[in-house]
């Protein structure tokens, strides 16, 4: 077994330890508490395929979101990344600055809006996504899609507002690099971000009920996060 698929393999196991400990620590909340995790990415940039890879297989875990979010400032090194947008560059910087910090860079990850480690940490990433698996969950989001239409309903008791986010994605997809960092590489991607919208603002208190029209057949993420880049308190999605 090579060095990078022992590494894949044993953070799979570290995940499912740390579900373990949910189910013992939590019961009959464990399914509810799910950890997102954003990757700030990019086609052109040569540190980022382990990244890459390993989000691929956060996808295929159910106590996770995993998030790819493609930036365009590696586009003029010689390949234009065709999943990036100015948006995400835009994101991560809202993040840097939430932080107090001036530098960004690829591959980052993100988790639960809240810590920001290097994209190929994995032992880090595994402590982070069983910490927060644990922690209180404060509100109880449910989505619904029907005819076109996604309800989204909230209770909880926040001190404090909320975004409320609709993220759509694509699964997967296959991009043949032809110039650039990576040239010659064919790279698979999971969870691919094309739009990240802020649909209103929830006080936390009052219950949440939301309907809007949901087009196409790409999965839609419901995301609610603390105003100003602030920690996510809650997840649900739509396959």
């Amino acid at each position: 077994m090579t060095s990078q698929l022992f590494r894949v393999a044993l953070f799979l196991v570290l995940g499912l330890l740390g579900a373990a400990v949910v189910l013992g620590a939590t019961p009959g909340r464990a399914e509810e508490r799910r950890v997102v995790v954003e990757l700030f990415t990019s086609q052109g940039c040569s540190s980022c395929p382990p990244a890459d890879a390993l989000l691929l297989e956060l996808a295929k875990r159910e106590d996770v979101v995993a998030l790819a979010l493609h930036v365009d400032y590696w586009d003029y090194i010689g390949w234009k990344d065709s999943f990036a947008t100015p948006a995400h560059t835009a994101r991560q910087k809202a993040y840097a600055a939430s932080r107090g910090e001036k530098m960004i860079y690829t591959p980052q990850m993100v988790v639960q809006g809240q810590e920001a480690i290097v994209g190929t940490k994995e032992m880090k990433l595994a402590d982070l996504i069983a910490r927060h698996r644990v922690e209180p969950q404060a509100v109880d989001l449910s989505v619904e899609r029907a005819n076109g239409v996604l309800t989204i309903s909230a209770r909880g008791a926040l001190p404090y507002p909320v975004d409320v986010c609709l993220v759509r994605y694509m699964p997967q997809e296959t991009v043949e690099v032809r110039k650039g960092e990576n040239a010659g590489r064919t790279l698979t991607y999971a969870n691919i971000v094309t739009d990240w919208s802020v649909l209103g603002e929830w006080d936390g208190r009052a219950p949440l009920s939301m309907q809007l029209p949901l087009e196409g057949d790409q999965p839609a993420v419901v995301v609610l996060q603390q105003k100003g880049f602030g920690p996510i308190r809650a997840v649900a999605d739509l396959r």
